[in-house]
């Protein structure tokens, strides 16, 4: 793993920044913590690499706010194409 950033996908639209901060800090010091609203995704931050692989491994496939959360490496935001205007 080559970031201490985290995607943590399958989220209950109802899971709070608290509750994801909650379950991540069982794996190491969380840095922040952010929940993209109306996703169902989010972002957790821990403050090294090494707490990052242990709550992936811990987290990934496991039951939070009654689903089935998918934790994986966050990969750097993709570049979108300007679309051209219509006439």
């Amino acid at each position: 793993m080559a970031t201490n950033k985290l995607y943590v996908g399958n989220l209950s639209y109802r899971t709070t920044e608290d509750e994801l901060r909650e379950a991540f800090s069982a794996y190491g010091n969380v840095l922040s913590v952010r929940i993209i609203e109306g996703r169902g995704f989010g972002f957790v931050e821990m403050e090294s690499i090494e707490a990052a692989e242990r709550a992936k491994d811990g987290l990934n496939e496991t039951e939070l706010g009654g689903r089935t959360i998918r934790v994986d490496e966050a990969q750097p935001p993709k570049k979108r194409e300007k679309r051209q205007p219509r006439y």
